[in-house]
């Protein structure tokens, strides 16, 4: 991405040029939530269940199929954010795994996500607000009445749900996260409540 933008100067033009790369990975992610539920990683599987399928989502259903918008400074905004989170987390995983965890990893695992999360979640946020004139006009991935199979369903009011659920799910991902970060990085015992 850096040096994409080093070469040509602007963002635009940039999905097109790493979206294979993006996609492959993104998508083969659907592996952290097998390696949660085999416990290869002690991540709880909803956690990464539900930070993969937005990151599907995200990918295919918006950025994917919506083309007017791979332009946007917003998808430079989450693909930054998910990018440097990602090689943190990797070098986190990789490094536990080998039992030879340097402290900066540690520290950048547990610190880097207070500021890279909300770029993250406002640039996918800010993305779908791009995409939706486009899908209210063009009515994609939309199924009207009548149909044979009596069915209705309207891509439009569903991303707008999808930006409204942002709402209770970030705040509860992001301060799982600063427990996590308080237990790992202090050492302290976090007493998780049942709901």
């Amino acid at each position: 991405m850096v040096r994409f933008y080093m070469e040509k100067g602007t963002h635009k033009g940039l999905y097109k040029s790493i979206q294979k790369t993006l996609k492959f990975f993104q998508t083969f992610a659907l592996l952290e939530v097998v390696h949660c539920i085999i416990g290869i990683v002690p991540t709880s599987v909803l956690v990464a269940g539900v930070q993969v399928s937005s990151r599907i989502f995200m990918v295919w259903l918006i950025t994917h199929s919506i083309k007017p918008i791979q332009n946007e400074e917003s998808v430079v905004l989450f693909l930054v954010a998910w990018t440097v989170t990602e090689i943190t987390r990797y070098s986190f995983y990789t490094f536990s795994l080998l039992d030879h965890l340097p402290y900066f990893i540690k520290w950048a695992r547990y610190n880097f996500f207070i500021i890279l999360y909300p770029v993250g979640v406002a640039g996918e946020l800010l993305t779908i607000y791009a995409a939706l004139p486009y899908v209210k006009k063009t009515g994609m991935f939309s199924i009207r009445l009548p149909n044979k199979y009596n069915v209705s369903f309207d891509y439009y009011y569903f991303l707008l749900i999808t930006m409204a659920s942002y709402i209770p799910l970030f705040p509860q991902l992001y301060f799982h996260m600063l427990r996590q970060r308080r237990k790992v990085l202090h050492g302290e015992v976090i007493v998780e409540k049942d709901d």
